[in-house]
């Protein structure tokens, strides 16, 4: 008489296999979840360096230099376009700064006034570097 069905060894492999495939689902889920929200931070901080460049189109040339405007300064909460706080992301901080650069070599910081600037943001997330950006304005007047 021939019997059908599994004996206890195969019973064993299928329930060792299938926890193995629900433990390998629980850890991709938390891999996944931890790359959701670092990417949700770098998109915030590509979001608030983007606000930035935008303010520093908005102002005058001779006016990004200053403690009021951009040079060396930090803001925490960052700010919008406008200038406002934007307090919904007060656990990021930027930090701007604006440097002369040579007509001929963009890389090259001179002392003297020139027709070029480099404006870099450097955004933090609790006091830690995630994102930064540099780009060139130009003194359209001269």
């Amino acid at each position: 008489m021939k019997k059908h069905g599994f004996t206890l060894i195969e019973m064993l492999i299928a329930t060792l296999l299938v926890g193995l495939a629900i433990a390998s689902l629980l850890v991709a889920n938390s891999s996944f979840t931890k790359a959701n929200a670092a990417a949700t931070d770098l998109s915030t901080a590509e979001f608030l360096i983007e606000q930035v460049r935008e303010r520093s189109i908005s102002v005058n040339y001779d006016n990004l230099y200053g403690l009021e405007h951009f040079d060396n300064v930090t803001f925490s909460p960052p700010i919008s376009v406008d200038g406002e706080s934007l307090n919904d992301f007060a656990a990021f901080s930027e930090q701007i700064t604006v440097e002369n650069v040579s007509k001929s070599n963009f890389e090259q910081v001179v002392a003297y006034d020139s027709s070029f600037i480099r404006v870099t943001v450097k955004v933090f997330l609790n006091s830690k570097q995630i994102s930064s950006a540099s780009w060139l304005r130009a003194d359209i007047d001269n």
